[in-house]
């Protein structure tokens, strides 16, 4: 029996209404359908504008569709319920900030009814596993930096233990060290069966934790699938590469006139038709004096998927 969908979007629609005195509609989301398998992290992706946040504020019910339908976990998102198992990070989180990033955590666990000494127990463990400096547990969240301010919003999703977590942008704001250990965390969360729905626009994360992704432009899916396959040259699927070094550009030109050769910081890429060609480029090198360091299939770039028409 097929497992049910985390997330299952149909025909999602969402007009707004712009001007003055003469209003207008805008469609911010034009007849979206997504189906999410549990277990995964998702990939939504998007220049700013093209619809991301609005998805996830319908879906967290924070805005109302124009028309179409969602179900969360096999329930339909207008059901209150369903919130008890999941997580959501915001794009720009904001809390009381008078109030510290303990007491903020276990605020949140007494909201979903934890105990008094599991609460803080919960707090703890998460304030340590998004690797906030514990001496800034008992400081107050209006002295902290964005970045600061990240890591205590990507906690108060996780407190509930929620079974899909909804994250808009959770690199926002974290430098280097910090996004990696961000990656590592929503790694983790995979690994413990967990559902991740990530919105980004920063591709080197998403080629690195994705399982599937989504592409939206203007409001409409643009692409979706498994990365692999989005990534296959459709015009020449068999189309190789091969980097090679100690050849020098002229003499192997003489010896190869048929491939496309172009220098690189880390030797020469060689361009070719399919595999069968492989034998003729490894003799021309010999003759020219080079060797091959790798040989590899040519596939789309993610940038490249994320700015085609």
């Amino acid at each position: 029996m097929k497992n049910m969908p985390a997330v299952e979007i149909t025909n999602l629609t969402k007009d707004y209404e712009v001007g003055f005195w003469r209003k207008r509609k805008v469609r911010a989301l034009d007849d979206l359908s997504l189906s999410i398998d549990e277990g995964q992290i998702f990939g939504f992706l998007g220049a700013n504008g093209a619809g991301k946040t609005t998805t996830l504020k319908l879906l967290m019910r924070l805005i109302f569709p124009t028309s179409g339908a969602a179900r969360i976990l096999g329930h339909d998102i207008g059901d209150v319920r369903m919130h008890r198992r999941i997580g959501y990070l915001p794009e720009n989180p904001y809390f009381y900030d008078y109030l510290t990033a303990r007491e903020l955590l276990e605020y949140c666990a007494e909201l979903f009814g934890f105990p008094a000494a599991a609460r803080r127990k919960r707090a703890a463990d998460l304030l340590a596993r998004v690797n906030l400096d514990e001496r800034r547990w008992d400081t107050q969240l209006r002295k902290f930096s964005k970045g600061m301010l990240q890591r205590v919003g990507l906690a108060q999703s996780l407190v509930n233990d929620p079974e899909i977590v909804f994250l808009d942008e959770p690199m926002s704001g974290l430098d280097p060290v910090g996004r990696r250990e961000v990656r590592d965390l929503i790694a983790s969360l995979r690994d413990e069966g967990k559902t991740v729905f990530m919105c980004s626009h920063i591709l080197s994360d998403i080629e690195v934790l994705c399982d599937r992704v989504a592409i939206l432009k203007r409001g409409r899916l643009a692409q979706e699938g498994y990365l692999d396959e989005l990534r296959q040259r459709p015009d020449d699927p068999n189309q190789m590469e091969v980097l090679a070094t100690g050849a020098d550009l002229g003499t192997l030109k003489q010896f190869l006139p048929t491939g496309q050769i172009t220098p690189t910081p880390r030797g020469l890429r060689i361009e070719i038709a399919a595999e069968n060609e492989i034998e003729d480029v490894i003799a021309a090198l010999r003759k020219a004096g080079g060797k091959v360091v790798s040989v590899q299939p040519i596939k789309q770039s993610l940038e490249e998927l994320f700015l085609g028409d």
